[in-house]
């Protein structure tokens, strides 16, 4: 008899060399010497479906009988002389088929050993199902999934997707393979949450998308004061199961505690849930949450780094002024980092920092220190590519985009600043392709209609530009950055008229906190009108608009670059462009 010491399943098929149920080696069992001779069970099930393959023993029952006819005595064949030492060609052909059925069950057996056993080096956690039917609960199981990324994404040799990839997941029926496959990622999670009062019931499945097959499956059942441990405990239990070979540092992230406390845990969670929606009400949501977390536990580090990142976020989404959000922003990073100077996300967030305060030496500093610390972080190639393509250093902000990208390859951001870069370097191709990208990813993104009708403004696709820049201004609601597109489209195609209009709206969106200075600038440079751009973009600059450098390198505003003015501001910038 033989014994899988991996599960202690017991075999009595002789001939089976790997487990049916892991694919481990067989060990013989001393113990057990009751296998019937005479009887070699080969393979009763295999793979797929094909039928196992048995040689069944001979077995007589003198009290077996049966209605025939008459029994006939057959006359005795003549025996050969070689009888003895010669197997009959039957016999031949029996061992023959048990030696192929040996060979083929060997080989099922090791190469199903071989794939099962294959480390897997990148994941997707997908969004939890909220199966408590309370909308309330909603941000503790996206809130679960957003940990288990965070805390895998700790591991250095792990692919992780991060949360605004999974996100757009939430609610479809969408198989597993399909999503691996999309995503780039070798296994898939998904789980579901029910709560009910102080008890949490967690379900998680893991499947390696290669082969379609669970990997791993577990159901807890718990407090919610125990939430803490028991996020540790999968995220702990998924790494054994993808098989890593985890070195004593990358154990220690794995399990490292980050609070104590659960409610400010919950804080923290609910904070990132509004985070991730990224609109200024939701912001500013996360900012209350943070905070909160942070009161509950003033060491709580990541609390800290989540209101550092909603701060430098809101002068892309509202009206909040950089001189507003950047003061705070800077004092939580540098709180995180007091607290835990190991923290690759705090670094990060400090360098984006200094990247909206023209810091551009201690920008860049932070951002590699962040990378460093955390090379799967898509955030920080992001924006450490931001802060290269300010610096005009084009080779290597495409290079940390495409890295980017491959964390995070549904990321509609990351796409647009890949555009932004190949627009640049005179690509257009691609930077249409990349812009398309996001089109089909989200058809109703404003800012990838607003490059795309650049880029055709660019290839003299003058129709197309309209009609993009329209579209644009159309789904952003009348927002700034689009209506100074579309006045520059007019411009371009000579509606000398419709551009003037469009400039009186921006000016009074400007007085409102609603447009910025550049926005202006790109029209008046569209139209030849030097002064009147330098004019803005020296608004913006005595008023410390944070983020101005981002579009100095595109056109319009390329158009003023040998400008003695131009060369200035760029000085005053303290940006080092030759």
């Amino acid at each position: 008899m033989k014994r899988c010491p991996q599960c202690n399943r017991f075999e009595n098929d002789e001939a089976l060399v790997f487990c049916r149920i892991d694919g481990t080696p067989l060990v013989t069992d001393s113990s057990s010497t009751g296998s019937e001779a005479g009887t070699a069970q080969l393979s009763s099930k295999s793979e797929g479906n094909e039928f196992g393959t048995s040689v069944l023993p001979h077995t007589t029952n003198a009290d077996f009988s049966r209605k025939t006819g008459p029994t006939t005595v057959l006359a005795q064949p003549t025996p050969a002389t070689n009888e003895l030492t010669k197997p009959s060609r039957r016999r031949s052909q029996v061992l023959a088929a048990v030696a192929i059925v040996l060979i083929v069950v060997t080989v099922v057996g090791y190469s199903v050993f071989v794939r099962r056993n294959r480390a897997i080096e990148s994941v997707a956690v997908l969004p939890f199902e909220n199966k408590s039917g309370n909308a309330d609960s909603e941000y503790l199981s996206d809130g679960l999934a957003e940990s288990l990324i965070y805390r895998l994404s700790q591991l250095p040799n792990l692919k992780v997707s991060p949360t605004s990839s999974v996100m757009r997941y939430k609610g479809t029926t969408t198989d597993v393979v399909k999503i691996g496959n999309d995503l780039g990622v070798q296994a898939v999670m998904s789980g579901r949450m029910v709560l009910r009062g102080e008890n949490i019931t967690i379900s998680v499945e893991l499947v390696d998308i290669r082969s379609n097959v669970l990997i791993w499956g577990e159901k807890y059942d718990r407090k919610m004061s125990e939430l803490l441990a028991t996020q540790k405990e999968i995220a702990t239990e998924i790494t054994n199961k993808l098989r890593l070979k985890l070195s004593g540092e990358s154990e220690q992230k794995l399990t490292k505690k980050y609070t104590d406390n659960n409610e400010a845990y919950q804080l923290y969670l609910k904070g990132r849930f509004f985070w991730n929606k990224r609109d200024e009400e939701n912001l500013r949501k996360a900012i209350e949450e943070f905070k909160a977390a942070a009161d509950q536990d003033p060491n709580f580090a990541l609390a800290y780094v989540g209101l550092a990142d909603s701060y430098v976020l809101l002068p892309f989404y509202s009206s909040a002024t950089s001189a507003e959000v950047t003061p705070p922003a800077k004092a939580y990073a540098e709180r995180a980092l007091a607290i835990d100077s190991s923290l690759g996300e705090a670094h990060s967030s400090l360098g984006y920092v200094d990247r909206l305060l023209w810091n551009w030496t201690d920008a860049e500093k932070e951002l590699k220190r962040g990378i460093e610390l955390n090379p799967n972080y898509a955030t920080a190639h992001k924006w450490y590519a931001n802060v290269l393509f300010d610096l005009r250093r084009f080779d290597e902000s495409l290079a940390e985009l495409k890295r980017a990208q491959e964390l995070e390859p549904l990321s509609l951001i990351i796409s647009a600043n890949l555009a932004e870069n190949y627009l640049q370097s005179g690509d257009l191709n691609a930077a249409a392709a990349q812009c398309q990208r996001a089109i089909d990813l989200e058809p109703n993104w404003y800012y990838a209609h607003l490059l795309l009708s650049l880029i055709y403004l660019q290839q003299g696709r003058n129709p197309e530009a309209l009609s993009e820049a329209e579209k644009s201004v159309e789904l952003s609601k009348r927002l700034g950055t689009s209506l100074t597109f579309l006045g520059v489209v007019y411009v371009q195609t000579g509606r000398r008229a419709d551009a003037e209009a469009v400039l009186k709206e921006l000016k009074q969106k400007y007085t409102d906190h609603k447009a910025n200075g550049y926005d202006i600038a790109r029209i008046y440079a569209a139209m030849g009108d030097k002064d009147q751009a330098f004019e803005w973009l020296e608004k913006d600059f005595q008023s410390r608009n944070a983020t101005m450098p981002d579009f100095l390198s595109m056109p319009p505003l390329t158009s003023l670059h040998d400008d003695p003015r131009f060369k200035d501001l760029v000085k005053r910038l303290g940006l080092p462009w030759q």
